[in-house]
């Protein structure tokens, strides 16, 4: 991001100051540019609770096949997901990975809703 968007910010002429607000980078800085900024911001949303569903199961010990592929799943299709918002920023290409990403933390939330009540 910082290699990209800090370049394209000083081109386009946005001060990296306290002063600068979202619609300065949407009306000035191109939509390629700002998707990588999108992407990590979207980082922070649902992979959250991914973190604490997996931190969960592993502290409670479920080491079953099942929940270590569900796991390493999302966190590909994760992977998928930000390098098509990242680069061609297909929607509906990334809506059908961010869905399937969602029914996988579902289920891993679901698991460990089983194994803790």
């Amino acid at each position: 991001m910082y290699a990209t968007r800090l370049p394209a910010m000083e081109k386009y002429g946005v001060a990296p100051n306290g002063e600068t607000v979202t619609e300065d980078l949407k009306t000035k800085i191109p939509p390629h540019i700002r998707w990588q900024a999108e992407n990590y911001n979207h980082l922070h949303e649902q992979p959250t609770v991914f973190y604490a569903v997996a931190l969960s199961l592993a502290l409670i010990g479920d080491s079953h096949p099942y929940t270590v592929y569900a796991a390493w799943g999302y966190t590909g299709l994760r992977i998928i997901h930000s390098l098509i918002h990242a680069t061609v920023n297909k929607v509906m290409a990334r809506f059908s990975v961010f869905g399937t990403s969602s029914v996988v933390v579902a289920g891993l939330t679901a698991r460990l809703a089983q194994l803790v009540f």
